[in-house]
C-alpha cells in the first residue's frame, strides 16, 4: 500500500477536526476551526476540495451538503509522517528519532510512562 500524500500544516488541521469529529460538513468543519482562529467559510470549502483532489479525504455527494471524511486513518497518516522524518532527518533511524524528542523536553510524564510501558512489553 502506498504511502498517503504529505499534508500542509493547514491541511493538518483540518484533518485533525475530522478525526475528532468522523465524517463532517463543510459548515461543521469551518465552525471547529473557528473556535480556534478565523477562517473563511469559502477558505475551508476550497481546502477540503484540494485535499479531495490530493486523496486526503474522501467526499459523499449524495446530499446537498457534502460530507468530507479523511482518506486514511490517524495512525496510518502519523506512520508516514514520521517515517519520512526519520528518513529525511534521521537518516531512516527510528530510535535517533525517539531520542531526539525524548531530549527536547516536551514530552509529558503521562508520554514518558506510556513509553516505559511499550518499552518494558518489547523487552517481555
Amino acid at each position: 500500500m502506498a504511502r498517503p500524500v504529505k499534508p500542509t500544516e493547514v491541511e493538518l488541521k483540518l484533518l485533525r477536526i475530522l478525526w475528532r469529529l468522523g465524517p463532517s460538513t463543510v459548515k461543521a468543519v469551518h465552525a471547529d476551526l473557528n473556535l480556534r482562529e478565523a477562517y473563511a467559510y469559502t477558505g475551508v470549502l476550497r481546502m477540503l476540495q484540494v485535499m479531495h483532489e490530493k486523496g486526503l479525504v474522501t467526499r459523499d455527494e449524495r446530499e446537498r451538503s457534502h460530507v468530507y471524511t479523511p482518506a486514511h486513518s490517524r495512525a496510518v497518516m502519523e506512520g508516514g509522517l514520521v517515517a519520512d522524518l526519520a528518513e529525511r532527518l534521521f537518516g531512516g533511524s527510528a530510535g535517533a528519532l525517539a531520542l531526539s524528542a525524548l531530549r527536547s523536553g516536551k514530552v509529558s510524564p503521562e508520554e514518558k510512562a506510556q513509553i516505559k510501558e511499550l518499552l518494558g512489553r518489547e523487552e517481555a
